[in-house]
């Protein structure tokens, strides 16, 4: 039938006959339809709320607002304090480098307590520690009250263990997953009917860039996923960091879902960014914020060589993540679309593609309409300082 047509054409005539269900169930028909929501970027020099709160704001406003999303709901608000509060960039506070700012965290409160949340959880799963997260934020030189009492009903919950609650819960991957087919989580995930991820915009040593899907890696409970793991049953308390889950040394709690394929790589370029994936696959994110105001480069915390304090001035918000992660990296300087091998993925794979092969958004800019400042205005080029400290590594080892 298609003897003399050319294979251009033979292509698109057997794309139209493909039956619709195996398509649209295909890894390149998820990619096809992934979502595409619009995200809102805005320039916002410090982080003094007469400049921060109306910024978020506008943003907040050019997505729909924050009523539709919010009101009388439960929100759950996932920071990021990556690491130890004595890690610490020359004597920069830890909120200019790598943890996302209280200011932020503060006046997110605030917008979304005026918006009719209900009640807001601020969730992190403090570094090895089952301290409550307002200890840990005193020990970072931070006034918890500030974010407490930024709206009615707000509170803190450390989410790297039990808790409060008297089990975990479970989530599962509607696709299956890459690695992992659900997670045993602490109950504040499930419990949220709003689930927002607060992130820095930083590059990352494994993942290549930690933004509003890598911010998730934190839901993982140390006392199941952690090397100090219980082995049938989740420790008490957590103890250590996720090595587990990067190296794949050994299995979570046996409590908890095992993991698909216990032969698949052992490698943390391919582990971390479909744990990743799995993890937004389970626990959705309705809305992504990251900010940059200030940050750094070189990776995702001091204890990475080479880290630079710098100052974009910059914070990107939208409603899905895939499409939120693809405006930083265009924001960062980077091709969202790029793949293994090409930066800021030299050594590991793309989140963001194997996020949209999964159908969770799509990373192609050109299907994400960008509402305020255009990305080439707010660009901070992360990408050529990368390129300069590999150059400078080289020069230094030759």
């Amino acid at each position: 039938m298609y003897k003399n047509c050319s294979r251009r054409e033979w292509l698109l005539r057997t794309a139209a006959v493909l039956p619709g269900a195996w398509l649209a169930g295909s890894r390149l028909g998820r990619a096809a339809g992934a979502p595409a929501l619009p995200v809102a970027v805005a320039r916002c020099r410090t982080y003094d709320a007469g400049e921060l709160v109306p910024a978020l704001s506008r943003m907040f406003d050019q997505l729909g607002g924050l009523g539709r999303l919010v009101s009388g709901r439960t929100v759950g608000i996932k920071i990021n304090l990556t690491g130890e509060t004595t890690y610490r960039l020359g004597y920069a506070p830890l909120e200019d480098t790598h943890y996302t700012h209280p200011a932020v965290i503060a006046a997110t409160v605030h917008l979304l307590g005026r918006a009719g949340a209900r009640r807001i959880r601020v969730l992190e799963s403090a570094w090895s520690t089952a301290e409550p997260v307002e200890e840990v934020v005193l020990r970072a030189n931070w006034e918890p009250r500030d974010i407490l009492g930024a709206a009615p009903n707000v509170e803190f919950e450390n989410t790297n263990y039990l808790g409060s609650a008297r089990k975990y819960a479970r989530l599962m991957v509607p696709t299956g997953g890459y690695l992992y087919p659900g997670f045993d989580l602490n109950h504040s995930y499930a419990d949220c009917d709003v689930f927002v991820s607060l992130a820095k915009m930083k590059e990352h040593a494994t993942a290549g860039i930690t933004l509003s899907m890598k911010n998730c890696f934190g839901l993982t409970p140390a006392t199941i996923y952690g090397s100090g793991a219980g082995v049938d049953e989740p420790s008490v308390l957590p103890n250590g960091g996720r090595e587990m889950v990067h190296s794949g040394y050994r299995q979570p709690s046996r409590s908890a879902p095992a993991e698909k394929d216990a032969k698949s790589p052992r490698d943390g370029g391919y582990r971390v960014p479909r744990t990743i994936v799995d993890l937004v696959g389970a626990r959705p994110i309705h809305l992504a914020i990251v900010e940059a105001v200030r940050t750094m480069t070189g990776g995702e915390g001091p204890w990475v060589p080479g880290g630079t304090l710098v100052s974009p001035g910059v914070i990107v918000a939208g409603l899905n993540p895939v499409n939120t992660d693809a405006v930083c990296m265009g924001v960062m300087g980077f091709d969202p679309m790029a793949d293994r091998g090409t930066p800021p993925f030299e050594n590991c794979d793309s989140t963001l593609r194997l996020a949209e092969d999964a159908g969770l958004g799509t990373r192609d800019l050109r299907r994400i309409e960008v509402a305020g400042t255009p990305i080439v205005q707010a660009r901070f080029d992360f990408a050529g300082l990368r390129r300069a400290r590999r150059a400078n590594a080289v020069r230094q080892s030759g």
